[in-house]
């Protein structure tokens, strides 16, 4: 037990809790000021708002105890607090498209490394479909947009001290295309030891055996560090009224005439200062955040928040139908109101981490959508499936390659042989984890117009020209190994043993 558990668990003794909270909280200032006194000039102020931020978010994170929302306020939200996209679209698209369009900004998250799938460097530089990466695919949805429409809408990457560098080498190779692109970064803030809750950093490097001691605060932190970087002013001065956000490696997430002109042109004259897409749930989704109605509200609730007892309700497709794809429209004024009255308010999510050397420390973080109780009118739309498409695994990334999809200045649609609308299970086994080892077992993608559910497991390769339909398990034993042969169809088909195919 630490002692700030045993602290919290003398009944009545709050006072004594008040005594070691602000011992903790006096502690973890001085460590925060020494550190800073080893940042270089250059760097001074920029820390200072990191650490500032950081002490901010610690002090929060000492005053809430437990999941910090009460199951039973828990409401469905009303019926007109989420519209379906139907009835959006339905409005149809004024003539002066192109004017609302310039008053938009699209908003990248691209904090994150490729790490997961056996990747260095940034996760928007791994390559998706025709040697083409997220970033490339995101810079050509924009670019075609802004030639089709004579628009000069701007791309904006909220970069973490992980993806900086690596991402502003790669933006020399678009300086000629039509998208201006700006970079902001995300705050940078100390692990802090599990034990003690003392940051881990003991300066303000981050290379060597410091490498592990910082990380880039989840994406709630956008409000923050956009303000801080003054960009947010920037686009305002431009004119620009309203942030399209998402993750960038959400492929589904491009820009969508028919919203946009919903937030500008709203049907009761009252404009929305936030907007969240969400989309059914299915049983691949029983983890996502979800929107509820609490007090009064609509609020995101994330699966971290609620008490163990209700987690399964939680999971339940039938009360909470519905989750957040993290593809936002939100406000700049209203950003820039909120952030100067300190106004945005997001639950503090702990992520435990064991670093390399073992040490169990944790780091505070907020999510981008938790902010929508803060603001004024908001709403949820109910997008259609085609609005997520996140590429977090390989298992995804097949998905993307293959005929299932085609590619048209830069967005992925459904193919239109699919007789059927919705994209087939795939489970790829640890053979196929990295990207690398993915690449090297498909001589090319197979053909999966017909697919419905695929899982592969152990040594298995995949010849050209295989086409895959209805169910397909292929599974090699531990020391076993599968070659699909060129050409083959496997269709609702079990195959497990051995099949070596050697060239002669």
């Amino acid at each position: 037990i630490t002692f700030l558990d045993k602290a919290m668990s003398q009944d009545g003794a709050s006072q004594f809790q008040e005594v070691i909270r602000q011992e903790l909280e006096l502690s973890v200032k001085k460590e925060l000021e020494k550190i800073l006194t080893t940042a270089p000039s250059h760097e001074f102020e920029h820390t200072k708002k990191d650490l500032d931020g950081f002490r901010k978010l610690f002090h929060r994170f000492l005053q809430e105890k437990g999941p910090s929302v009460d199951w039973g306020k828990i409401q469905r939200p009303p019926e007109d607090s989420i519209q379906p996209y139907e009835k959006i679209k339905a409005r149809g698209l004024p003539d002066n498209i192109s004017s609302v369009l310039n008053k938009l900004v699209v908003v990248k998250l691209n904090g994150g490394l490729g790490t997961s799938m056996g990747c260095k460097g940034p996760k928007s530089l791994i390559g998706v479909r025709n040697e083409n990466t997220f970033l490339d695919l995101t810079v050509q949805q924009i670019e075609h947009l802004n030639k089709t429409y004579n628009t000069d809408v701007p791309l904006v990457l909220m970069n973490s001290f992980n993806t900086d560098e690596d991402t502003k080498k790669i933006l020399q190779k678009y300086s000629h295309c039509r998208v201006k692109i700006y970079t902001f970064n995300q705050s940078r803030y100390p692990r802090i030891n599990k034990e003690s809750l003392l940051p881990v950093a003991k300066d303000v490097s981050y290379s060597g055996e410091n490498t592990e001691a910082w990380y880039p605060p989840g994406h709630g932190d956008i409000y923050a560090s956009f303000y801080n970087s003054g960009l947010l002013d920037t686009l305002i001065g431009e004119g620009k009224e309203y942030i399209f956000v998402s993750n960038i490696d959400n492929l589904g997430a491009t820009v969508d005439l028919y919203i946009l002109n919903h937030l500008m042109n709203p049907p009761n004259g009252k404009r929305c200062e936030f907007v969240m897409e969400v989309t059914n749930k299915t049983r691949a989704d029983v983890k996502g955040g979800t929107l509820t109605q609490y007090e009064g509200k609509l609020r995101l609730v994330e699966i971290a928040q609620v008490p163990k007892a209700h987690v399964d309700e939680f999971k339940s497709v039938s009360k909470f139908k519905i989750f957040n794809t993290n593809n936002l429209w939100i406000s700049l004024a209203a950003v820039k109101r909120l952030q100067e009255q300190n106004a945005i308010d997001m639950e503090i999510i702990v992520n435990p981490k064991t670093l390399d050397g073992g040490l169990n420390v944790i780091q505070l973080e907020t999510a981008v959508g938790a902010a929508i109780k803060s603001f004024e009118n908001s709403l949820g739309i109910n997008v259609p499936r085609s609005r997520f498409l996140p590429v977090k695994t390989t298992s995804d990334l097949l998905l993307v390659m293959s005929n299932l999809y085609s590619l048209n200045a830069g967005s992925l649609t459904m193919s239109e042989k699919r007789e059927f609308p919705t994209v087939p299970l795939v489970k790829l086994g640890s053979s196929f984890t990295k990207v690398q080892d993915y690449l090297r077992r498909f001589e090319s993608i197979p053909d999966m117009l017909e697919l419905d559910h695929l899982t592969v497991s152990g040594d298995v390769t995949f010849g050209k020209n295989v086409s895959l339909k209805g169910t397909v398990i292929i599974i090699a034993n531990h020391g076993d190994r599968i070659d699909i042969p060129p050409g083959a169809v496997l269709e609702n088909k079990i195959v497990s043993g051995n099949l070596r195919i050697l060239d002669h």
